[in-house]
């Protein structure tokens, strides 16, 4: 339906934007690659996907058109809904997802919160000679670093909207800064807390 929006970001958090256009604010869902990339914008062209289900309509935004690819991709697989592959594209970079279905790395996929043996197994599966032909689209990011306390809240305002419970976020998130310090980048901290779930 939407091909792509460009417009105003009204808000942008790590889980989902708000594109202003001419007055009218538009949601949408997004990865932690989306976010990084856009945080720092005033202005955005975003590519976008409208999931229509019996009980909800969502819009979905992405940065780029290779992620809104990878996004239908998985999205494409059985048993892998587009909450689902907004949470493999939030925890897995590009190059970790691509890599881990091309040497079948199913511990490294199942680390992802919600994926099990099975969707593992029919992720590698139904993508590995898809992701072999088409190579991977290289992206170097600029991460802003930010204070341990914005840090904190940041990350466990987007941890309890992709469903971790939010004691637990807490405590995976002290223990990390612990070790990593208070530079270490919000995306990473996020991936490394989903890692632990």
């Amino acid at each position: 339906m939407y091909y792509y929006l460009e417009g105003k970001l009204a808000i942008v958090d790590p889980t989902f934007i708000v594109l202003d256009i001419n007055g009218v604010g538009y949601e949408a869902k997004i990865s932690l690659s989306t976010y990084s990339s856009l945080k720092n914008l005033e202005r955005a062209k975003v590519y976008t996907h409208f999931n229509v289900k019996e009980d909800s309509q969502t819009l979905f935004a992405f940065f780029d058109l290779a992620e809104k690819k990878r996004f239908l991709d998985l999205t494409g697989i059985s048993g892998v809904g587009p909450s689902t592959g907004l949470m493999i594209l939030s925890s897995l970079s590009a190059d970790e997802l691509q890599s881990a279905i091309i040497s079948e790395d199913l511990k490294t996929i199942q680390g992802v919160k919600g994926i099990g043996l099975k969707t593992a197994q029919r992720i590698i599966l139904e993508l590995k000679d898809k992701m072999k032909k088409e190579g991977l689209v290289d992206r170097s990011l600029e991460i802003q670093q930010m204070g341990s306390n914005t840090l904190r809240d940041e990350a466990l305002s987007a941890l309890t909207t992709l469903g971790i419970n939010k004691a637990s976020a807490e405590k995976s998130i002290v223990i990390i800064l612990k070790q990593q310090g208070p530079n270490i980048k919000l995306e990473e901290l996020i991936k490394q807390v989903l890692k632990r779930a």
